[in-house]
């Protein structure tokens, strides 16, 4: 499968993992600042997502995960950084269970991993219905990138919509094996419940929890505050816990 991405900066291996129905541009207020502080900056889009064509079968998390992990064996040739929002933060555990040498330090941005972390927020059912507004504005996005063409958008939209409907149904004990150091980022009034967070990030062993005011759209709504905190977090070990 062929997969498009964008590769910017010098340095470590970052890669950056876009959400649902998303693209790579969907980081355009984080790429430029990461990059411009050391890292070699990865933005793939997965199947179907951006500029990559959708491919026969349908969208699972773990059809993405081992997606991404070919792509980290194959362009990135090394150990990486993995920041993950939304789908990408599935996707991005995912990959650090299943290849833990390949993940650095691992970010899970606004995310819940089973159904009971979900909120009472109407997003994911509104991106369910295919002629919601905010639908319009996505298929005007596909319709923009996608090589697949306008009547392609429905197909491609009935995958996400069985995803969505389907997964994640991950069962946080799995956690415990997980190697890689791990932030737990999301917005105070996210798609993903804060009790829910902060049972990831006390589950595996290396996790911290971080909760700043915003929605699901946090790296866009409060780029500075994000960055300076991926940055923080990617560039060392965090504090220990006050007492």
């Amino acid at each position: 499968m062929k997969m498009w991405h964008e590769v910017t900066g010098e340095g470590e291996s970052l890669v950056l993992l876009h959400g649902g129905f998303a693209s790579g541009s969907s980081w355009f207020a984080q790429t430029p600042v990461l990059a411009g502080a050391g890292y070699r900056v990865y933005l793939p889009e997965r199947r179907g997502h951006g500029h990559t064509p959708d491919v026969e079968g349908p969208i699972t998390y773990s059809l993405m995960a081992d997606d991404t992990i070919a792509y980290l064996e194959t362009a990135v040739e090394t150990s990486a950084h993995l920041v993950g929002w939304s789908d990408g933060a599935v996707v991005g555990l995912l990959v650090a269970r299943r290849r833990p040498e390949l993940v650095n330090r691992l970010v899970l941005i606004g995310q819940y991993f089973n159904s009971s972390g979900k909120t009472d927020n109407a997003l994911t059912d509104e991106l369910l219905n295919l002629d919601a507004e905010v639908t319009g504005f996505l298929r005007e996005m596909y319709v923009a990138e996608s090589p697949d063409g306008a009547e392609h958008f429905p197909v491609f939209h009935a995958k996400m919509a069985e995803l969505f409907n389907t997964e994640p149904e991950l069962d946080l004990a799995d956690f415990r094996e997980l190697a890689a150091p791990t932030l737990v980022l999301q917005g105070d009034r996210d798609e993903v419940t804060v009790d829910h967070s902060k049972a990831v990030a006390e589950t595996v062993p290396n996790g911290r929890l971080a909760v700043l005011p915003g929605s699901h759209m946090l790296p866009m709504e409060t780029p500075d505050v994000v960055n300076a905190l991926l940055l923080a977090y990617l560039k060392g070990d965090p504090p220990e816990p006050g007492f």
